[in-house]
């Protein structure tokens, strides 16, 4: 069963001055990463949204056809919103434009020249894998305060927020598409293997520009907190791999209790995020 999925109409602003070169509470590491992930955010969106759309007409399930229509209108706003945080990141020097092009051209390859199946199985697992970091982030006051009290931290919320509400949804496109738990779990088995790596080598090529690098007793310190993190704890590596269980579906656990209170903590009359509203 799918929860009403509701489209935001949000804005974030980011004055000159107000981040600092390691935005992410002074962290080398975490803000680099975040980088990373922001950059990649945009064309991945486009690319939940199309390889969603391809099947859209075999939805005929009037509840999976208002999910869709939510979900696709969330990742838009997802893309447009991290498109101008990446713009500010990399007036601050991180290389965002550059990995922004080089996720457009992996992805408009997958989807042109493999299977439009395998695009919805990969977008599925992505869609798990945004939605295990959200849910951390979410449940785990310790995953919050490596965040700080930036712009980049309501911004990392609010996605939060709509990628556990929209979790389910490709995963539930590629049911009705006839897709097998075969290629589902494979495909997952993959994304964990050269997922990580890519995030790895994307994270260290970003950083060998930064001058604070090669400073040892910071990196030495950025290594320890983000390795003893909750997003690097057992906790989260079982909750990925959950994916490859038989039978899995995103809902299995309930989660609808923390999305209701976070919809209150942010967009609620007194919201930490209602003015943020257009």
């Amino acid at each position: 069963m799918q929860n009403q999925i509701r489209v935001r109409r949000v804005a974030f602003r980011y004055s000159a001055g107000t981040l600092d070169r390691h935005y992410v509470k002074g962290d080398l590491i975490m803000s680099h990463m975040v980088a990373v992930l922001s950059a990649v955010f945009p064309e991945g969106e486009e690319f939940f949204i199309r390889s969603v759309q391809h099947f859209s007409a075999q939805v005929t399930e009037p509840e999976l056809q208002a999910a869709v229509r939510g979900f696709t209108g969330q990742e838009i706003t997802h893309g447009r919103e991290h498109r101008i945080l990446n713009d500010q990141l990399y007036e601050m020097g991180y290389p965002t434009r550059g990995i922004e092009w080089l996720v457009q051209k992996y992805l408009s390859r997958v989807f042109r020249h493999m299977p439009k199946l395998y695009s919805l199985a990969l977008t599925a697992a992505l869609e798990h894998f945004t939605a295990a970091g959200a849910e951390t982030l979410l449940e785990d006051p310790e995953a919050r305060e490596l965040l700080g009290d930036t712009e980049v931290r309501s911004i990392l919320l609010w996605h939060a927020l709509e990628e556990s509400e929209h979790k389910a949804v490709a995963f539930d496109v590629y049911r009705v598409a006839g897709g097998t738990e075969t290629m589902r779990i494979w495909t997952m088995r993959l994304l964990i293997a050269g997922g990580m790596a890519t995030l790895f080598c994307a994270t260290a090529i970003s950083m060998l520009r930064d001058r604070a690098t090669y400073n040892p007793i910071r990196l030495i310190r950025s290594i320890n907190t983000v390795w003893h993190s909750p997003f690097f704890s057992r906790q989260f590596l079982v909750r990925i791999r959950e994916y490859n269980r038989v039978g899995f579906h995103p809902n299995d656990i309930d989660r609808t209790e923390l999305v209701r209170t976070w919809q209150e903590k942010l967009f609620g009359e007194e919201g930490a995020l209602a003015d943020h509203l257009k």
